[in-house]
């Protein structure tokens, strides 16, 4: 039989098949997703499940013209098969290549970008709000995963919806009983008592709660059944007002191994798919993760204290805290995609007298900014955030980066905020971050470390204090001095041979160690700061503000992450864009030297100094 995927590089190419092949497309579909993954990496098993459900959609609407919104986006890839970048995938994720995400600059078949979750209902419910002023008769679709829904945003945009009479507006959710991890919550019990096999046991409420938001209610139906589904959305299609759609997927869907453990195929990188994902290597043989150490370090402290408690919003795996909810389960709380809630919820245990930690990526924090301000530093509460994917992260791209998090934490009072060099570092900070009397932060890269032996005992750091890792013996007038933040202090390190220059290891971004700040400008010719965060606000802004208190005039080279949203790529790549790697923290040393050292120096510093 003739191979019908070749020939569709446009939603009107598929609209123009008679739907008695559109099986046959879908399982051409489904192989060329896991055969494209399995070559470069990336979500797999949310995308397997979306086959069919994407295929109907783009037969019943008339896109682009009608816009699809896919919430976080990342069971995006048959979407993007479909419109036109088949042949983009095989760089998928990759420098220079497509996304893994929807991206508006990518395609107009990406009406809005996303990444983060539960934004799609808002989105599309402003597309159908334009569309009705402007006169027009364009659907707007909102697909969200049951996971996607745990979020408080999901729930604002379908309360403001439901009192939006006419609007063409239609939610689809697509209910895999999964996000990341497990499904928590009352909400995901409330979705499976409207599956198909619980109806028959529970008795089905004359309205469900989507109903009493104003939507029209109609499923839960087959997401895999295209007799189904096409039907289903022709006949919302024709409908006036707020509609919903519930739709029961599979996650891992055609591939047997991702059917059985959609977390482990969840994200994979390169695999044979005649082999599925290998075992991973023995643990003691393979260099840790931060987020092992930080998982390890959890598990030790609750050990040895009661009070400590761990939270995540929905990324037990990625925080690595499966051994501590094995080992701890009264004390671990996933509270699902909820990370307002999280930070909150920490804020109330934490008046009560325990320790919580709250494991959070860095650019997920972003979004429980308000609740970090005003339910905890406000009130300066002990909670503990250990920060992951902190700076660059590869090939989730701009949306994942976690590069504002020094700028947004230092500009908040009570906060402590540290940046380990290394591994044993990290576990270090880790447990002088759960002793201060108040907020702290450790923010942590994706990813492994330099390979520093990690000691078992645990002892605090001296807070707001840096050390020195190498000292200069140049002569006057040629002294140059590097104030490395976090993971910059292994390159720095590199870099500072050429130069001879002294590297200090800042370790504290608030409170900055102002007395060795003062102590390398009076010493030094030049200061360099260096780390992976935004360069504007972040470290080594409060490196400047410290020197212009002190009424010093050294010259100081700031480098950091550039003011522009980094692509996706390979880390390696992503640091040498940015000159964050030894030999671009040289460059930038060679042209500062050349440039900058004589501007004068720091005066003021070296009386005090004398």
């Amino acid at each position: 039989m003739e191979r019908l995927l070749p020939a569709i590089d446009h939603p009107a190419a598929l609209r123009g098949l008679p739907r008695e092949r559109l099986p046959q497309l879908a399982a051409e579909l489904r192989a060329f997703v896991l055969d494209s993954v399995s070559k470069t990496g990336g979500h797999l098993s949310s995308n397997l499940g979306t086959v069919e459900l994407t295929i109907a959609l783009h037969y019943v609407f008339d896109t682009p013209r009608d816009r699809i919104v896919w919430d976080v986006g990342h069971q995006t890839y048959p979407h993007k098969i479909l419109t036109g970048r088949r042949d983009g995938m095989a760089a998928l994720r990759q420098w220079n290549g497509i996304s893994g995400f929807p991206r508006r600059s990518e395609s107009e078949f990406d009406t809005f970008g996303t990444a983060h979750s539960s934004t799609s209902i808002s989105a599309a419910l402003g597309m159908a709000v334009a569309s009705r002023l402007k006169g027009g008769k364009r659907h707007a679709v909102a697909v969200i995963g049951d996971g996607a829904m745990t979020a408080g945003e999901a729930f604002e945009a379908m309360n403001n919806a439901g009192v939006c009479a006419g609007v063409p507006l239609l939610v689809i959710l697509n209910d895999n009983d999964m996000s990341i991890s497990p499904p928590v919550g009352a909400l995901n019990r409330h979705l499976a008592r409207l599956a198909p096999g619980a109806r028959a046991e529970t008795p089905v409420p004359p309205a469900t709660m989507f109903e009493q938001f104003g939507f029209d209610y109609t499923g839960p139906i087959d997401g895999h059944d295209l007799d189904a589904l096409i039907p289903a959305l022709e006949k919302l299609k024709r409908l006036e007002g707020p509609q919903f759609l519930h739709v029961v997927t599979r996650k891992g869907r055609g591939y047997a191994p991702a059917e059985a453990d959609p977390v482990l195929y969840h994200g994979p990188g390169r695999f044979d798919p005649a082999r599925g994902i290998e075992p991973a290597p023995d643990p003691a043989a393979r260099r840790k993760t931060y987020a092992n150490v930080f998982g390890e370090w959890l598990c030790d402290e609750a050990e040895a204290n009661p009070a400590v408690v761990g939270i995540t919003p929905a990324m037990r795996e990625g925080s690595d805290l499966i051994e501590f909810e094995r080992r701890f389960p009264q004390r671990y709380y996933d509270v699902g995609i909820a990370e307002q809630h999280a930070v909150t919820f920490a804020g109330g245990l934490a008046a009560e007298g325990l320790r919580p930690v709250v494991a959070i990526y860095s650019t997920f924090l972003q979004r429980g900014y308000d609740q970090l301000i005003h339910d905890i530093a406000l009130q300066n509460l002990p909670v503990l955030f250990a920060i992951d994917r902190a700076g660059v992260v590869g090939a989730d791209g701009a949306t994942h980066m976690g590069a504002y998090d020094l700028a947004y934490l230092r500009c908040i009072p009570n906060m402590t905020v540290m940046a380990p060099a290394d591994e044993n570092e990290c576990r270090q900070m880790l447990h002088t971050g759960i002793g201060v009397a108040g907020p702290a932060a450790v923010r942590y890269p994706r990813g492994t470390g330099p390979g520093v032996p990690i000691r078992k005992t645990l002892r605090p750091l001296p807070v707001g204090r840096g050390e020195l890792r190498r000292e200069s013996r140049s002569a006057p007038g040629r002294r140059i001095a590097i104030l490395a933040f976090g993971t910059m202090v292994a390159p720095s390190l590199q870099a500072a041979a050429e130069f001879d220059a002294t590297v200090a290891n800042m370790r504290f971004v608030k409170p900055l160690d102002t007395a060795l700040i003062a102590r390398l400008a009076a010493g030094h010719d030049l200061l360099v700061t260096v780390e992976e965060g935004a360069v504007m606000g972040g470290a080594g802004s409060a490196c400047l503000e410290a020197l212009a208190a002190m009424g010093c005039g050294v010259p100081v080279v700031q480098l950091g992450l550039p003011d522009r949203f980094i692509d996706h790529g390979d880390p390696v790549r992503q640091l040498e864009s940015c000159g964050l790697d030894a030999a671009g923290i040289a460059a930038s040393i060679r042209r500062a030297a050349r440039d900058k050292l004589a501007a004068p120096v720091c005066v003021a510093a070296k009386q005090r100094s004398a």
